[in-house]
């Protein structure tokens, strides 16, 4: 496991993550690291945590994505986010789903924070998970979150050795077109979260 703990400790914090399954990423002509994704008990909990280490604020949200395909089989599940960035990175807070262990299995031991996956912004998520698909890599989940005029497309893939990392392909579109949502966008979210106590809203 990679705990988020020992990245924050690190010297070169952007240096740490980009050496995070280079050598795969490299071969397989990867995009830029865009996210972080971290598995924590409590959302809320872990974003006051980490705003106190001047990480966030946080923009949070709860819901049920419109298609959740784990391993080939269609599930039911809802779930809690957090979105914050960090020096160029979009920190992603997920809470275990209800109805899926996917999350639950990357809970870290003593409340440390584990690294699950690293997300990464594709024109096309089927075709770039249907490419590591050809290369043995097959797909965890594939899944699909709307909220009103935007769908988020994404593909988890298997974890990788010997970091155990997953690699997640994520695609945004908004009336249709595509984009990526402006860190100042979610940091003014959080703010108003914060502002107003509501620390989740639904989507």
């Amino acid at each position: 496991m990679i705990f988020f703990e020992d990245l924050l400790r690190e010297n070169d914090f952007t240096g740490a993550v980009n050496s995070i399954a280079a050598d795969f990423r490299k071969k397989h002509d990867f995009p830029e690291i865009h996210q972080l994704g971290l598995v924590v008990p409590d959302v809320i909990e872990a974003a006051k945590k980490y705003e106190a280490k001047g990480i966030g604020p946080f923009f949070i949200a709860e819901g049920a994505p419109m298609l959740w395909k784990e391993r080939g089989k269609k599930k039911t599940v809802s779930g809690k986010m957090g979105l914050a960035h960090f020096k160029g990175f979009e920190i992603e807070l997920l809470e275990p789903l209800e109805g899926s262990d996917f999350y639950t299995k990357s809970l870290g031991p003593d409340g440390k924070t584990v690294l699950q996956h690293l997300g990464f912004i594709v024109k096309d998520v089927d075709a770039r998970a249907e490419a590591l698909e050809a290369s043995d890599l097959p797909v965890y989940v594939r899944g699909i979150l709307k909220s009103g005029p935007m769908n988020t497309d994404f593909a988890y893939m298997e974890p990788i050795a010997p970091e155990e990392i997953i690699l997640e392909f994520i695609s945004w579109r908004f009336l249709g077109l595509r984009f990526t949502p402006p860190a100042a966008i979610i940091r003014t979210l959080g703010r108003i979260e914060k502002w107003t106590g509501k620390r989740s809203i639904s989507m």
